[in-house]
């Protein structure tokens, strides 16, 4: 039996298989974006895959420590955007 990799949401800190939750990644840029394969290079975050955890994560700041980089307007309206497309694929 194999083993499923279990991750934690920075927002809700719930436990989930790695495959339901998103992973949000820090470029070399310093930008965040979701990260739909899971293995870009760069710092990384784990979030449900829901706006509410994203917007929670984002108020918390738990994000914003989590990838050592600020996350300003712009940069959550993007990511709230790549989740509803995420949301939309799986």
């Amino acid at each position: 039996m194999k083993k499923i990799p279990m991750r934690m949401c920075v927002a809700c800190r719930q436990m989930k298989p790695k495959r339901e939750l998103l992973r949000v990644v820090r470029t070399e840029e310093g930008t965040a974006s979701i990260d739909l394969t899971g293995k870009r290079n760069g710092r990384g975050a784990y979030i449900c895959a829901s706006v509410e955890c994203l917007e929670k994560a984002v108020k918390s700041r738990a994000l914003d420590r989590a990838l050592e980089i600020p996350i300003d307007s712009d940069t959550l309206e993007r990511l709230k955007t790549e989740i509803k497309n995420a949301e939309q694929t799986v």
